[in-house]
């Protein structure tokens, strides 16, 4: 009798621990519909979370040959009216080459879009936007880059760092051909990645050349974490080999750039899919794509130093990924990651240690590059997402209970 009492226990015990482990399981895939502040001819959505919880939303409109660069910020799960920051007709619009807008949280906001320098197809400067009204209004926009050639300019990121902002971004300058025109068909020279600090008004105070030669299309990432801020990139050898790469501020200068993995991916182009990072503290986590031998694969790595060193990165995919990452800290020992797994975007916690949990299913969306790169921002205990639907051509929203 006292066994079966034991065993009756146990057994009570046991369901009581599975039926917690399944609420806790629900509340981390508790997904809902978002509402879209985007109109139609919407794309190019872009997430930013400031230091106050705040969080902004981008995009452009395209009608025509007008393109306009909106923002909206979420407040009590509802969007606010958006804001046209600024339109024009000669910009370059581009799926993976997207604006992006940050706040310093204190009302100090920056963007940028990217405007035709000539008629090539890859000739852009990078234009950017400064407001001090929490983005009621925006400054005339100005050119980010001063070399003044006829080139490639984009891939740019912005953070709030101190009291300014630091942008990183693609610079084409070395690629420009002299009394040519220029772009991807042709380049000649490298090209190169920039980092600027900005003041409130957008003004430029510092500049710096952080890699003299890397990959020519790939999205920039920034991290500031408590030793200072990172830059992470697709860095590009003399034998095309296309690997992860960081750069880091310390005591006011930036280290030699450093191979974050050796995936050893040989490619003799561009494959357009950059990485992306996030910091608390020194606790750092970087997510990636990268197709050794034609498997795609996204791994995320973790650093407890900043960036000085890495654990030995995880896989997380599940045979199919195309990439187009994004990645959130969560807490210091965690993190989520979204990625697209052929046409259907996921997400994935996973722990510094390695211990990953199972993938969600966020979205069906599209592998065509009008699909772009989704989005993922965090909001409280929530994750919020951001797609384009390239048959509707307007933006689709969804959010996620993390804990």
């Amino acid at each position: 009798m006292q066994k079966l009492i034991i065993l009756f226990i146990v057994a009570i015990s046991f369901a009581a621990c599975n039926n917690e482990q399944k609420k806790e399981a629900a509340a981390t895939t508790a997904i809902t519909t978002l509402a879209s502040p985007a109109a139609d001819s919407c794309a190019e959505p872009y997430l930013f979370t400031d230091a106050k919880g705040i969080v902004h939303l981008s995009w452009v409109e395209k009608k025509g040959k007008t393109s306009t660069l909106f923002f909206s910020t979420l407040q009590n799960d509802a969007w606010s009216k958006p804001v046209a920051i600024n339109t024009g007709n000669n910009w370059f619009v581009n799926w993976a080459d997207y604006p992006v807008v940050s706040s310093d949280a204190n009302g100090n906001m920056l963007a940028h879009f990217l405007e035709k320098s000539d008629t090539a197809k890859f000739t852009y400067d990078v234009k950017l936007l400064a407001s001090n009204d929490t983005g009621n209004t925006w400054s005339t926009p100005t050119i980010l880059h001063d070399d003044g050639k006829k080139a490639e300019h984009g891939f740019v990121s912005i953070v709030p760092y101190n009291d300014q902002f630091l942008v990183s971004w693609l610079d084409g300058r070395k690629t420009a051909m002299e009394g040519e025109h220029s772009g991807h068909e042709g380049h000649h020279g490298e090209m190169t990645l920039r980092a600027a600090l900005l003041d409130k008004k957008g003004i430029k105070t510092k500049e710096w050349e952080l890699d003299g030669r890397i990959c020519d299309c790939c999205q920039t990432t920034i991290a500031v974490t408590a030793n200072g801020p990172v830059v992470v990139y697709r860095d590009r050898s003399d034998e095309e080999i296309r690997d992860m790469s960081i750069v880091r501020l310390v005591n006011g200068e930036w280290t030699t750039a450093k191979s974050i993995y050796a995936d050893e991916w040989k490619i003799a182009g561009c494959p357009v899919n950059g990485p992306r990072a996030d910091a608390l503290g020194n606790n750092l986590a970087i997510a990636w794509f990268s197709m050794k031998e034609n498997k795609g694969e996204v791994k995320v790595v973790f650093s407890t130093d900043g960036g000085a060193t890495f654990n030995q990165p995880v896989k997380v995919d599940e045979g199919k990924a195309i990439g187009r990452v994004d990645l959130v800290m969560l807490d210091e020992h965690s993190a989520m990651i979204s990625w697209m797994e052929g046409a259907t975007i996921k997400a994935m916690k996973i722990h510094a240690d390695g211990t990953k949990e199972q993938p969600v299913v966020i979205a069906e969306s599209s592998d065509a590059r009008s699909s772009g790169f989704p989005q993922m921002t965090k909001a409280g205990n929530k994750l919020i997402f951001a797609w384009t639907d390239s048959k509707a051509k307007t933006i689709k929203m969804a959010a996620l209970q993390w804990k």
